[in-house]
């Protein structure tokens, strides 16, 4: 699996209507990447980008049934499947706009939405993260700038009544605002929670005040995310250089006000390896974390179509395992397992092979 999500997989007829839930191009999460099943763990593996391209990994054209033989060269070494596409991509709201368009379908049971599908960071070429395709997208039309809190509410109670969506994410671009964001969620899941009993978890950046995070979990937002992406001060501002204009050290306060708050483990940080970062100083800075209470969600690098880094490259397998094996046993010595966590990213653990090291 750890290989897959590095070196990405070749579909042999990725317009099968055998082929499940479609591949996401662009967009905020994981972008570029399909879902795939493969043992039981359905894991996020890019399929447009210049590595999967040139994969040894080659998925055959699936049955009626949505199963495929996994080939690497010419030797078949697994049976894969893809996650069916769900029922509520089928309806629209009552003013025409396609479910699909408010949320989507992550991994296999998450229900994820980008509610402000717009950043501070993002219009500036100065500032962007040079990783991010958040306006990709909108720009293409496969989405829509704004959710309301009542469309994600209308989406949501779809979703678990259709197809028995077990978690939901919402994340949001930065806007303008001292909160970063935090107002948008806190409407949002309060309006969802309203609709259906289901977990949720939040991402931003951290807001101006500690008090957002009592008022996120008054409004029944069950775990937080505040992603770091990378550690280390030179590569945050080479490739994030307006999110890092947030210090490493505001993140840190803030992580610690959040687990108050949430618990021990319900509080998680995204961290992209192979955007330059050592994994010394991934398992160094992911250490501080679990010290805090905080997840430190690990997941490999993928370079998006359309992106200033797009040619970057992705990180190897070897590289990869360097840092999840001894992460793993670091997780599990501090009892804070993905299998623990309410709702979110680290719970789904698709975009990252962790948990299956955790196990």
């Amino acid at each position: 699996m750890t290989e897959l999500q590095s070196l990405g997989l070749r579909l042999d007829n990725p317009s099968s209507p055998n082929a499940g839930v479609a591949s996401r191009r662009g967009g905020a999460g994981p972008s570029d990447h399909k879902a795939v099943v493969v043992d039981g763990h359905t894991i996020m593996v890019p399929v447009h980008t210049s590595s999967a391209w040139n994969s040894p990994f080659v998925a055959q054209a699936p049955d009626a049934e949505g199963k495929s033989a996994l080939m690497k060269g010419a030797i078949p070494i697994a049976n894969i499947s893809f996650p069916k596409s769900p029922r509520f991509y089928e309806r629209q709201t009552e003013d025409g706009i396609p479910y699909s368009q408010i949320a989507t379908l992550h991994g296999s049971d998450v229900l994820a939405t980008t509610v402000l599908q717009t950043c501070i960071r993002y219009e500036s070429r100065r500032k962007t993260c040079k990783f991010c395709s958040i306006g990709q997208s909108l720009a293409a039309g496969r989405t829509i700038a704004h959710k309301t809190p009542e469309q994600l509410a209308e989406v949501a109670r779809a979703a678990v009544e259709l197809d028995g969506v077990k978690h939901m994410v919402l994340t949001t671009g930065t806007p303008p605002t001292p909160d970063r964001g935090a107002q948008i969620l806190v409407d949002s899941a309060f309006a969802i929670r309203a609709a259906v009993d289901i977990p949720i978890q939040a991402q931003c950046e951290p807001p101006d005040t500690d008090q957002w995070f009592v008022r996120m979990k008054a409004a029944g937002i069950d775990t937080l995310g505040m992603h770091l992406e990378a550690v280390t001060p030179e590569v945050r501002e080479r490739i994030m250089p307006g999110k890092a204009s947030v210090p490493v050290e505001r993140y840190m306060e803030s992580f610690e006000a959040a687990v108050a708050v949430f618990g021990r483990g319900q509080v998680s940080t995204y961290i992209l390896a192979g955007l330059g970062d050592t994994p010394e100083a991934i398992l160094e800075m992911s250490a501080k974390l679990l010290d805090l209470g905080v997840y430190p969600f690990v997941v490999p690098f993928v370079p998006i179509s359309g992106t200033p880094l797009e040619d970057h490259p992705a990180p190897s397998p070897e590289f990869m395992k360097s840092i999840l094996e001894p992460l793993a046993a670091m997780v599990n010595a501090a009892n804070m397992r993905s299998s623990d966590i309410k709702a979110g990213c680290g719970k789904c653990g698709a975009c990252s092979s962790l948990s299956i090291y955790e196990g």
